[in-house]
């Protein structure tokens, strides 16, 4: 009798701890649904305060030169942004060295990003490795690198040191931006298109650089951001040459005028507006590819029909 009593309070302490758990209330569920979107809206607040600081003080009338405390709300800086001496060359030498490093390095960086995606050859890796390089070196390293360069071979620095220092780490991120488009792009489309005639710089021209081209314009608005707002490795090269960068440098040793915010907020909201137009021209372009391929289904189904 006592041993089938053991047994039996055994088996109901093990009933007893087999109960399912409390369900949590409905209030701390959504809680614990709510927390990532709270993080992410925090951080995304945390990213954008910043920014509004910088559209808001651009419609601030300071007394002098500091625009770092409010004083009253105007609108003359935007009707005249090259207002402070010395900022439109600036302003024009960084969009020049923006423009030109963007436009090279997309062009070296698709070439390069298609090579390594689609041919095999020998020293592959290494390149892949060496591609890395520059995205993964400090700032500081690499413009006192490319300084000591052109130092040892007596080059004059200014607008072409700048302009190689830019094209040089900007390759790297076109080539890493561009060879993830290639990884996911279908071969078959361009054996098609071989297969009914194209020889490869048609195919090339029309079935793959249209496929690619988000990547490539992700990429060349990547370099450009990269090239127009880099300060570090500019700073080594620039030589008396001045970009933005260098100039909102100088000037807050004595102050930075509100000009500085005005540019400042023109560059982002003009990309904004590039990166808004280029959303919606690939939803459109998507949804009449979308519409062709039906059409084409839907006609080769009657065809099949009749």
């Amino acid at each position: 009798m006592a041993a089938g009593t053991e047994v039996t309070q055994a088996t109901g302490a093990q009933q007893d701890t087999a109960q399912p758990r409390k369900a949590p209330s409905r209030f701390w569920a959504r809680v614990r649904y709510q927390l990532l979107n709270v993080f992410a809206g925090l951080a995304f607040l945390y990213l954008l305060v910043p920014i509004a600081v910088v559209i808001l003080f651009s419609f601030n009338d300071p007394p002098g030169r500091f625009n770092f405390t409010w004083h009253k709300f105007s609108t003359a800086a935007w009707q005249h942004p090259f207002a402070t001496p010395g900022i439109q060359d600036a302003v024009v030498l960084s969009l020049k060295i923006a423009f030109l490093s963007t436009i090279i390095a997309t062009i070296l960086g698709t070439l390069m990003a298609l090579a390594l995606a689609r041919y095999s050859f020998r020293g592959r890796s290494v390149t892949n490795f060496v591609i890395f390089l520059p995205m993964a070196t400090p700032e500081i390293v690499m413009g006192s690198s490319l300084l000591t360069l052109f130092i040892s071979i007596s080059f004059n620095r200014g607008f072409t040191t700048i302009l190689i220092a830019h094209i040089m780490f900007n390759i790297s991120y076109v080539v890493v931006t561009v060879k993830a488009r290639i990884y996911g792009f279908d071969r078959r489309m361009e054996e098609a298109a071989m297969d009914l005639y194209a020889n490869e710089f048609t195919t090339f021209r029309k079935i793959t650089l249209p496929l690619i081209m988000p990547g490539v314009l992700a990429a060349a608005m990547l370099a450009f951001a990269l090239s127009i707002d880099d300060f570090v490795i500019t700073q080594f090269n620039a030589g008396p040459d001045i970009t933005f960068p260098l100039f909102i440098y100088g000037a807050a040793r004595t102050g930075v005028p509100v000009q500085v915010n005005v540019i400042g907020s023109m560059i982002f909201l003009i990309a904004i507006g590039l990166m808004a137009v280029n959303i919606l021209y690939q939803n459109y372009r998507g949804k009449r590819d979308a519409i062709a391929i039906s059409g084409a289904v839907r006609k080769a189904q009657l065809a099949e029909a009749t």
